[in-house]
C-alpha cells in the first residue's frame, strides 16, 4: 500500500510548484482531485506545460469558479478531503469565495496549504514575481554564479520545487497529522522566499563563524575550489569533482597523476593556480574516459549527464529512478519499494464524478 492511500487532496490547477506538489503527493498514494479552469484557452496552456508527466496520477475535473453551481460543488468536493493546495494571489480565493474560513465552516479538520512566492503578508505579500525574484530576495541567488559575471538562477528547482512545493509537501502533511489528533485543521502559509532562505541555514551558520563571505565564488561550496567544480574534458563533455575531504582529494591526486606536494588542498593563495593545473589535466582525456578511471574510487568524480543520459545510466535504471517512459519516477523508496501512487484514475472527470468518488 502506498505511504498516502486513503488521504483525500483537492489541488486548484496553476503552474510552477502547486503542480509539481500535486504530482509528488500522488506519486506517494494520495488520492488528488486537479480542479482545471473550464474554459478550453485556460485548459490547453496548463495541459501543454504540465503534460503526462506534472499532471500525473490524478484526474483533471473542469469548473467554473466563477459560476455558483460550480463553486457550490467544489465545497461540497472540499468537505469530504483532508486538504487543499492552492497557488494563487492572496485574496483570489476569498474573491472566489473560497477561502479558508468558508471551507473549514464546510470542514473544519480541513489543511488549507496556500503556496506563494512572497507568502500571505508583508509588503511584497501581493506583488508579481517568479522563482529568480525569491531567490534574490532570500539571498540565495547571490551566492550562484562566478565572481565577474551577474548571478545566474538554478533553474526554477530552489525557489519553486524546493522552497514551495517540497516545503508545502511538508507543510500540508504536518497540518494534516495534527489535523488527526486535534480534529482541526489550519491554514499552512508557504512562501517561497521562507523557504529558499530557511535552506541556507548552513551558510548563515558559516558566516556567522567568519568562514563564508559575501563574495561570489570565494567559498568552499560554490566552485571555487580546485576540487568542487567541474571542468571541462577533450570531448566538450564534464566532469563534477567533490573531493572534499583529505582522504578523497588523495585519490582525486592519485587519479590525475599528482601528489600532495604539487597541489595541496587547504593552501588558498595557489588555488587559482591548481585549478588551472586540474583543468589542463581533464582536458587531455574524454570525459567518460574519466568516468571509468575514477570509477570504483573514492575520488568523488562523476560525469556531468544530459537529461537524455541521466535516464539510460547504469545506476539510474538499477534504481528506478526513471520510468519506462523515460520521466521521473515516484520517490523516496519505502520498505526496498518505489511508491506508484494509486491505482492509475481516469485522467479526466466531471465534477460529479468526482464528489461520487469521494462519497
Amino acid at each position: 500500500m502506498s505511504p498516502l492511500f486513503g488521504l483525500r487532496i483537492v489541488e486548484f490547477d496553476g503552474l510552477g510548484p502547486v503542480t509539481f506538489l500535486g504530482m509528488v503527493l500522488a506519486d506517494l498514494g494520495a488520492d488528488v482531485v486537479r480542479l482545471t479552469r473550464s474554459d478550453s484557452a485556460g485548459a490547453a496552456v496548463f495541459t501543454e506545460v504540465g503534460g503526462a508527466i506534472l499532471h500525473r496520477g490524478r484526474p483533471s475535473v473542469p469548473v467554473n469558479l466563477k459560476d455558483p453551481n460550480d463553486r457550490a460543488r467544489v465545497l461540497d468536493l472540499v468537505a469530504r478531503s483532508d486538504g487543499l493546495i492552492e497557488g494563487f494571489r492572496p485574496g483570489v480565493m476569498e474573491r472566489l469565495g473560497l477561502g479558508p474560513q468558508v471551507c473549514q465552516d464546510r470542514n473544519p479538520a480541513l489543511v488549507f496549504a496556500r503556496v506563494t512566492g512572497w507568502g500571505q503578508t508583508g509588503p511584497l505579500a501581493n506583488s508579481v514575481g517568479h522563482d529568480i525574484n525569491y531567490l534574490a530576495l532570500s539571498g540565495a541567488l547571490s551566492t550562484f554564479g562566478e565572481a565577474d559575471r551577474p548571478a545566474r538562477p538554478p533553474l526554477n528547482l530552489v525557489g519553486d520545487y524546493a522552497g514551495g512545493a517540497l516545503m508545502g509537501a511538508i507543510g500540508l502533511l504536518s497540518g494534516i497529522l495534527q489535523a488527526r489528533t486535534t480534529g482541526r485543521g489550519t491554514v499552512v502559509d508557504v512562501a517561497m522566499t521562507d523557504g529558499v532562505a530557511l535552506m541556507t541555514a548552513l551558510f548563515h551558520a558559516l558566516k556567522a563563524r567568519g568562514l563564508w563571505t559575501d563574495q561570489r565564488d570565494a567559498n568552499l561550496l560554490d566552485g571555487s575550489t580546485p576540487f568542487y567544480r567541474c571542468y571541462r574534458c577533450r570531448d566538450g563533455g564534464e566532469v563534477a569533482v567533490g573531493a572534499l575531504e583529505p582522504r578523497f582529494y588523495a585519490a582525486l591526486l592519485a587519479g590525475l597523476g599528482l601528489t600532495a606536494d604539487d597541489a595541496p588542498q587547504y593552501d588558498r593563495s595557489r588555488w587559482p593556480e591548481i585549478t588551472d593545473r586540474f583543468a589542463a589535466i581533464f582536458v587531455t582525456r574524454d570525459r567518460d574516459d574519466w568516468a571509468d578511471l575514477f570509477a570504483g574510487t573514492e575520488a568523488c568524480v562523476t560525469p556531468v549527464l544530459s537529461l537524455d543520459e541521466a535516464v539510460t545510466h547504469p545506476h539510474n535504471q538499477a534504481r528506478g529512478t526513471f520510468n519506462d517512459q523515460g520521466a521521473p519516477a515516484p520517490t523516496p523508496v519505502f520498505n526496498d519499494v518505489r511508491a506508484g501512487g494509486r491505482t492509475t484514475p481516469p485522467s479526466a472527470l466531471e465534477i460529479s464524478d468526482a464528489l461520487a468518488r469521494w462519497c
